[in-house]
């Protein structure tokens, strides 16, 4: 029998228990659950009170499932019945609940990267490793879902596409040293890859960081790169000599070339000089052939004694030798010349009209010459 029921005693029963009562008057859990009794019909099994359940469910699925957030790195993709609709930019939206549509939420500024060692050939028939780094992002969330089956796997195999043909239009120096041109150029190559690809990603950044030959050739690559090496320096040096003795001889040739202009001038003033003096000499000659005659036998002797230091008596026929002492104090000795008195001093006849009547004839040499 049930506690406090019409009918009932209350003093305990056969058992002469009094039961207990709650704190809150008995109620417990059905203070709580009171207020949705009344709501849905008073917690009976009728069908109105099912209906307002599951209406009460429908509704927060409603709610919840038509309301769209997107932070403000996503971008939302919605699809009706599987087709691109829109996109949603960030903040709140309202949507048609699923099947209808759905959303797809995109990171469009989160940055992805693609590492990877592409082995290619030169120009010049070299093999070399070139490491590639890829930055990339989600450009065009609908291109990127709807463009192409898997954008990822596209540009790896563009970007290795992208590297492999431009380091074999250069050659293994430019890879070696100079990659700046050549980043560049890959950089713009898979960037309009990408797009003709419609794979939605941009390239962020690209850098080829290092290059290198194959473990198994290194030896003989670096072998290779010491005998450029050498090369270069050998050119350097020879340009350097180069810059250095051309110069020089270039003076040189100036100067022998000044200095034969300036003895052909010499040369010719002196055979001017020489044959106007020859032509003066002739005409004195002709005018007084005796005095001229005596005068040229004087300036040759003049000439002669002044070469050879020695000195001549003409009456006790003694030749006296001076030595020569030179501008550095040493004395060169100087054979004496085989000279006599009577070499030194010819007889000059005078002629018969240049003698006069009563008058001597004076001599014609000289009792000393002494230099």
């Amino acid at each position: 029998m049930a506690w406090n029921t019409p009918g009932s005693d209350n003093s305990g029963g056969s058992n002469g228990r009094t039961p207990r009562r709650r704190p809150d008057g008995g109620r417990g859990l059905d203070a709580l659950l009171d207020p949705l009794r009344g709501l849905f019909g008073g917690g009976g099994n009728g069908s109105g009170g099912i209906l307002r359940w599951v209406g009460l469910v429908v509704g927060l699925w409603l709610v919840f499932n038509c309301f769209v957030l997107v932070t403000e790195q996503e971008r939302g993709v919605v699809l009706r019945f599987g087709q691109f609709a829109r996109v949603l930019m960030p903040g709140p939206h309202i949507k048609a609940p699923w099947p209808i549509e759905r959303v797809i939420k995109l990171n469009t500024e989160q940055s992805n990267a693609y590492s990877d060692t592409v082995p290619v050939f030169t120009r010049d028939a070299n093999i070399v490793n070139v490491d590639l780094n890829v930055q990339y992002r989600i450009e065009s969330p609908e291109v990127y879902k709807f463009g192409s089956r898997d954008p990822e796997r596209i540009l790896k195999e563009a970007a290795q596409a992208a590297v492999r043909e431009q380091v074999g239009r250069s050659d293994l120096d430019t890879v070696l040293n100079a990659r700046a041109e050549l980043t560049e150029a890959v950089e713009t190559q898979l960037r309009a890859s990408l797009k003709d690809y419609r794979t939605g990603l941009l390239v962020t950044d690209l850098s080829l960081p290092n290059a290198r030959p194959p473990d198994e050739v290194k030896d003989a690559f670096d072998e290779v790169q010491r005998a450029a090496s050498d090369q270069t320096t050998a050119i350097n040096q020879a340009q350097a000599y180069a810059s250095q003795i051309v110069p020089e001889a270039r003076g040189e040739a100036a100067r022998v070339r000044t200095s034969a202009e300036g003895d052909k001038t010499s040369t010719i003033a002196r055979a001017e000089g020489d044959a106007t003096r020859f032509s003066l000499l002739v005409d004195q000659y002709k005018n007084a052939p005796d005095v001229t005659r005596k005068r040229m036998w004087l300036d040759t002797v003049q000439d002669v004694l002044a070469r050879n230091r020695t000195v001549v008596g003409a009456s006790s026929r003694q030749l006296i030798y001076v030595p020569m002492s030179d501008q550095r104090g040493t004395t060169t000795p100087v054979a004496p010349p085989l000279l006599t008195p009577e070499l030194l001093t010819p007889t000059v006849t005078p002629d018969a009209g240049d003698v006069r009547p009563g008058r001597s004839t004076r001599p014609t040499g000289r009792e000393e010459v002494t230099r």
